[in-house]
């Protein structure tokens, strides 16, 4: 059961966003008091009318509870001068970082979005956390901050450990994540920050982002298109739904690293990096084979739908991946949680929800 938070004064940059919206409701429906300020730029990497939805289900639930408040700001990471406003005004007790710019193969032929919001933006982020404690305040409290299971670019060794060497990213996307990480570490050491980094690995469900396999394999099945099924389906994805990473990130914000001492008896930061994944690849086809069966059982799909004729086998992409795999047991030794809803438990909820946003 989830514990409350309290009355803190909370930021949610990207919470437009897939995992943003769905963080931002679980704190106004669990929390009395709260105070919640969503930061979101609302580009149109996707369908903005999704994220115009998701911000609908956002003010409906903050309708609900008159002791709660949600501010939303439309405004960009990447703009310094917003960032640093917001912090003067609001006085933030927790940061979560979740805006980024998403997508392993968007950041090859469009690097530029990576550099300005998940480079620069982050940078603003720490500045403006760095200075929340000048002339004596208390400041942020905890810096909570989405990495990405493509830190770990093609390691072999299985299940990817937060102790693993990460050195070798096989996209930009990946290496802005893992800059992400080394930047707060610098800042948590010089400054103090209380910092933990969550890498996320592969985030499905309702309401998600339309450049995902699962939502953008659906769209083209509807639209009688043929998919591409990637690594001729051998590749192995740790699928992880939506609530259990919200849920971790939710457990992980109320309780941020101490500084503590290293074994040479110096100082470490207050600094951490946690899996959150639901520690269960499944194969791509069989994957697809699910969701195809979850599709037809909503309605999304005919019964008699001919998926054979509608799937294509292909070899990888470049920035893929043959596996992600978390090893989540920090997570659970930390905070007593990990991820563990069945898949074809979520992807029929996504089909249900497909079903009904799309009027079918």
């Amino acid at each position: 059961m989830s514990i409350l938070i309290g009355e803190k004064t909370i930021l949610v940059t990207g919470a437009a966003g897939f995992i943003g919206s769905n963080l931002v409701l679980k704190l106004l429906k669990l929390n009395k008091n709260i105070s919640v300020v969503g930061l979101d730029n609302l580009n149109d990497y996707y369908d903005v009318s999704l994220k115009e939805w998701r911000l609908k289900q956002i003010q409906t639930e903050a309708d609900k509870h008159t002791y709660c408040k949600f501010t939303f700001v439309k405004g960009d990471l990447a703009d310094k001068s917003l960032i640093d406003r917001l912090f003067n005004e609001y006085k933030f007790d927790i940061v979560v970082n979740l805006a980024a710019q998403a997508g392993v193969r968007y950041s090859i032929t469009n690097p530029d979005a990576y550099i300005q919001s998940n480079i620069i933006g982050f940078y603003n982020i720490l500045e403006a956390c760095r200075h929340s404690y000048d002339n004596g305040e208390k400041g942020v409290e905890h810096l909570v901050y989405a990495s990405s299971s493509s830190v770990y670019g093609g390691n072999k060794k299985v299940p990817f450990s937060t102790d693993d060497k990460v050195d070798t990213p096989v996209s930009l996307y990946a290496a802005t994540k893992k800059s992400n990480e080394l930047l707060a570490h610098a800042y948590s050491k010089l400054y103090n920050i209380p910092s933990t980094g969550l890498r996320f690995f592969t985030v499905y469900g309702p309401a998600g982002r339309p450049d995902m396999a699962y939502f953008g394999f659906t769209s083209k099945l509807v639209n009688g298109e043929k998919i591409k099924i990637f690594n001729y389906g051998n590749c192995k994805r740790d699928f992880t739904y939506v609530d259990d990473i919200v849920e971790g990130v939710y457990r992980v914000m109320q309780k941020p690293p101490k500084e503590k001492n290293g074994e040479d008896g110096l100082p470490l930061p207050p600094y951490a990096v946690y899996n959150i994944g639901n520690s269960n690849p499944e194969n791509l086809l069989d994957f697809v084979n699910v969701l195809q069966q979850e599709l037809i059982k909503a309605g999304v799909l005919p019964k008699e739908y001919d998926f054979g004729a509608h799937r294509e086998l292909v070899s990888m992409q470049a920035g893929d991946v043959q596996i992600t795999y978390a090893d989540t047991s920090a997570l659970e030794r930390d905070f007593g949680f990990r991820p563990n809803t069945p898949l074809r438990e979520g992807l029929r909820k996504f089909a249900e929800w497909y079903k009904e946003f799309y009027n079918i």
